[in-house]
């Protein structure tokens, strides 16, 4: 039987994991770099990028005042004291000019209301040359966590139970396309725009119920269930642990694509 559990906050980098390995490679922190992190979530590409950056800093931005207090207790508890942390939107916070050395993002960069704005804000903290590293989703047709959860909150819908609509958000997938991400880039200051294509799959526990409390612990995807009785519940539940078995050797994992995106600071 598959239940609800409110056990905490979903599990981005565990789901992320393997794409964390290609992002880290590709932004290959120098000993002197003082890195800018977009989105950084519970820090732990600021955390790693300090590490690297022995001679210099890292500094983490997120929305998230929940991320953003785990992501400094985890650095003070291994004793990081050249990196920090701030809760505030990148599009509109105040950096301090040119100061940053290398940009980095791991699916930070997506949900910007307005994203010219804030790759010029972004711009605005990089010094001339620096590079700016970014990971983004391709298209949701080639995500099939995305397929799983469209699936599910179309089975309810078909029962009779129409789902809440979620309130207004920026899109997951609205860098997906190379083209646009280029065009915002080059109208904020970047020049020499790279895009590279990685595959890889997505985490989502040990077993199907594992998988099934990591989706539900999504606020759309428990939002899909609100309001539903007790005894429409349960094989709800039931229908999503049965969608969400991809068994592997090692866990439930989905396919899935994304894009590394490298530009430079004019």
């Amino acid at each position: 039987m598959t239940t609800l559990q409110h056990g905490g906050p979903f599990d981005y980098d565990a789901e992320l994991h393997r794409y964390h390995q290609q992002l880290r490679t590709a932004i290959d922190v120098g000993p002197d770099d003082h890195v800018l992190d977009v989105g950084c979530g519970t820090g732990l590409t600021t955390r790693e990028a300090a590490k690297a950056a022995v001679f210099g800093s890292a500094f983490g931005v997120d929305i998230s005042a929940q991320m953003v207090a785990a992501a400094r207790q985890l650095s003070q508890q291994q004793g990081l004291h050249n990196v920090h942390f701030d809760q505030g939107d990148a599009q509109v916070h105040t950096f301090p000019a040119e100061r940053f050395s290398l940009g980095i993002s791991r699916f930070g960069t997506m949900f910007f209301a307005d994203a010219r704005a804030a790759f010029s804000n972004i711009a605005h903290a990089l010094r001339s040359g620096a590079r700016l590293v970014q990971m983004v989703w391709q298209d949701k047709r080639h995500q099939e966590w995305a397929a799983v959860m469209q699936e599910w909150t179309t089975v309810i819908r078909s029962g009779g139970r129409t789902p809440p609509r979620p309130a207004a958000t920026t899109d997951p997938f609205s860098l997906a396309d190379p083209g646009t991400s280029e065009r915002l880039l080059a109208a904020a200051g970047f020049v020499h725009v790279q895009v590279t294509d990685v595959r890889e799959p997505v985490y989502y526990g040990p077993d199907a119920d594992a998988a099934c409390n990591a989706i539900l612990s999504l606020q759309s995807m428990r939002d899909v269930l609100a309001g539903l009785s007790s005894t429409k519940t349960e094989p709800a539940l039931q229908r999503l642990r049965d969608i969400a078995t991809y068994h592997t050797a090692d866990g439930i994992w989905f396919d899935s694509r994304a894009w590394i995106i490298t530009a430079h600071r004019q």
